[in-house]
């Protein structure tokens, strides 16, 4: 049995917890916080279904747990960060002689567009699940999203990011904000980025228009008392 309570963390990629993994330890500093990266993204696998994506969860958990010889009762939170990539657009998508699917404020651009179709239907029924299940294996769990994803939130530019410069702005991201997390609450709390309202409201609002492709986060909400 751990001595300290566990937040587990799962992001997409190792860079989105180079950016905020200090952030959080600092936030969460009582607690042991430890990141799950899965290195894609869940809510766009189509081997993961809307019956299977909370055993999905689960398991990401029970990596953890296992890894570390938690027991279950250890966890008190789990927060679960993804990007919305325009998912819960449907009539902006263009067709265009592009190699990757490109985003932009106000639409998208990609080769095949009945693919980001079948794309975005799947992901937005994933990420209504998730975001409506309160609780896996009886801990807290929230989904938190960056839409259109998290460089666009927390760097402020749209475009199709190389590894290398993921890293490279995640390294400049986590050294500016080390030791100021009133800093970064104010940053992500801002209306620039800031979704108002209920952790449901946010959602919401994010399902709206073209929302999805827009500069929102509800991220601000894991720092809130009350959600």
């Amino acid at each position: 049995m751990s001595e300290k309570k566990v937040v587990a963390v799962i992001v997409e990629g190792p860079s989105d917890e180079n950016a905020i993994g200090g952030i959080l330890k600092e936030f969460f500093s009582s607690k042991e916080v430890q990141f799950a990266v899965v290195h894609g993204d869940i809510t766009s696998d189509y081997d993961t279904t809307v019956e299977k994506v909370v055993s999905k969860i689960t398991d990401l958990i029970e990596g953890i747990r296992s890894k570390y010889g938690y027991q279950w009762g250890d966890f008190v939170r789990i927060i679960h960060i993804a990007d919305t990539d325009g998912a819960f657009t449907v009539d902006c998508i263009e067709k265009a002689e592009v190699e990757n699917i490109q985003y932009y404020e106000d639409h998208i651009e990609c080769s095949d567009i009945d693919a980001v179709k079948k794309r975005n239907q799947h992901k937005s029924e994933l990420m209504f699940k998730l975001y409506t299940t309160g609780k896996i294996h009886n801990i807290q769990y929230r989904l938190y999203f960056n839409s259109c994803n998290l460089e666009h939130v927390l760097y402020g530019e749209l475009k199709d990011f190389s590894d290398d410069e993921k890293e490279l702005l995640s390294d400049e991201f986590a050294e500016k904000y080390e030791g100021k997390i009133g800093e970064f609450i104010d940053f992500i709390s801002d209306q620039a980025v800031a979704v108002d309202g209920t952790y449901r409201e946010t959602w919401k609002y994010i399902e709206q228009g073209r929302h999805s492709l827009q500069r929102h986060s509800n991220m601000h909400l894991i720092f809130a008392v009350v959600q």
